[in-house]
């Protein structure tokens, strides 16, 4: 499902995850590949007609992220790990163990004034993007987080409050549905970007490393231009 194979951000974290993407733990990009650590990220992504769309309204509401961060939902944030086979298989082992599933976005919230942040809300699919985030956040990926998930798609994020409302009023009729096949395991490499290692179908064979490639999977979107 995911369209691109690699996430150009340097902040060292991967957003998605919890009401402030900017109130992480203390993983940064400098602890990322520091020894014998390294960051991972699992994340939902979107067909590529809706993700466009998406990724064009976060830029007509002045955030520069959209540039570089693909329209997607954040199952594991930021995580550190020692142990890449053990994490590649855990996750895999996750992926064989999920059915296909539907997702609808629908309106927009905020997570104001505690954070600058405007998403879309995940309607359908809620509950299962949550029972994956427990299911992944076990293992060699278990750590104690500092608030509850709450699966969103991001929209606009660390903009002036005129455009934090633009955005929360604009796409507040939004709607899209599409079906969610795989997912992504990402590593946060030494140079700052997040690089797609595995995409990973639901029920199928995780054994290999699968290419990322655009997805076919149609989606219908709407939205009050």
């Amino acid at each position: 499902m995911c369209a691109a194979g690699q996430i150009n951000v340097k902040t060292g974290t991967l957003p998605g995850s919890g009401p402030d993407e900017s109130r992480r733990p203390a993983v940064t990009g400098t602890d990322c590949g520091a020894g014998d650590t390294l960051c991972v990220g699992v994340i939902l992504g979107f067909p590529p007609e809706i993700a466009k769309e998406l990724q064009e309204w976060r830029a007509s509401f002045g955030d520069p992220m959209a540039e570089v961060i693909p329209a997607h939902i954040t199952l594991i944030t930021t995580t550190p790990t020692q142990d890449w086979a053990a994490t590649r298989d855990h996750v895999r082992a996750v992926a064989r163990a999920q059915k296909p599933f539907t997702i609808t976005i629908s309106g927009t919230g905020s997570f104001r004034p505690v954070s600058p942040v405007v998403f879309v809300n995940v309607e359908e699919g809620f509950e299962e993007c949550v029972q994956l985030h427990e299911k992944l956040q076990t293992g060699p990926l278990e750590r104690l987080l500092p608030f509850p998930y709450h699966p969103h798609v991001t929209v606009a994020h660390d903009v002036a409050q005129e455009n934090l409302d633009e955005a929360e009023t604009v796409l507040r009729d939004y709607r899209a549905t599409f079906p969610v096949v795989s997912m992504g395991l990402y590593e946060h490499d030494t140079n700052g970007i997040w690089q797609l290692r595995e995409e990973l179908d639901f029920g199928g064979n995780t054994d290999e490393t699968k290419q990322a490639e655009p997805t076919s999977s149609s989606g219908q979107s709407s939205a009050a231009h």
